[in-house]
């Protein structure tokens, strides 16, 4: 599964101005047919009746579950010209995601800070949010999603650097094995001057570690 921005044709950019991007979620088709058969089996497999009256829809209801977990909305991230030549920090904290785990298909949750040092353009604040949520919708390692999400908005953007930082709990790891119950892990990916400038740095983790704290 892939995501690409494409130009939208619908209307000719303007003189001067950057093409609209569009969104494609590149993500193949959920198979519900198949993907009911194979719950069918799998509790089977796991000692239960499927034909009970308790477990009859089971199958039908656990594979629009995984569809609707696994199919990303392709939405528009809104540009505006920086005109005001603002150069400071954006930052949304506590954007809530969710994702599953791609080794035990459990899921993992927590909130994500997304930040960027804006240069020639500034991205309308609720597609930070649908950023995440489009690489969060499929089977994922916290580590690759962010990533992701960092090597996107440097790539569509192309602000002066991109900050992101996933804090999530894993049910793999609280619901079974060591069974660490409200154990978090955070990850970080950093471009440009929030990696390579130290005092832009640390603004942008001091930030993101309040968030956390206020929590």
């Amino acid at each position: 599964m892939s995501a690409v921005a494409h130009p939208l044709t619908d209307e000719p950019a303007r003189l001067g101005s950057r093409p609209q991007l569009q969104v494609v979620s590149r993500s193949p088709a959920v198979d519900l047919a198949r993907a009911e058969r194979a719950v069918v089996e799998l509790l089977a497999a796991l000692g239960q009746d499927p034909a009970s009256e308790q477990l009859l829809d089971t199958p039908r209801r656990v594979a629009a579950s995984y569809a609707e977990l696994l199919t990303p909305v392709a939405f528009t991230p809104t540009t505006f010209p920086n005109d005001e030549g603002y150069d400071e920090l954006v930052l949304i904290k506590a954007i809530p995601f969710r994702s599953l785990c791609q080794h035990h298909l459990l899921p993992f949750v927590g909130v994500a800070h997304v930040g960027y040092l804006p240069a020639g353009r500034i991205l309308g604040l609720s597609k930070l949010a649908r950023v995440v949520e489009l690489f969060a919708r499929r089977l994922q390692l916290q580590e690759r999603l962010t990533t992701q999400v960092a090597d996107w908005l440097q790539v569509q953007l192309e602000p002066k650097g991109v900050g992101v930082v996933l804090e999530a709990e894993h049910q793999c790891m609280s619901l079974r094995g060591v069974q660490a119950t409200g154990a978090r892990t955070v990850t970080s990916a950093l471009h440009g001057l929030l990696r390579t400038d130290p005092r832009s740095r640390q603004e942008f983790f001091s930030l993101t570690a309040s968030a956390a704290e206020a929590r």
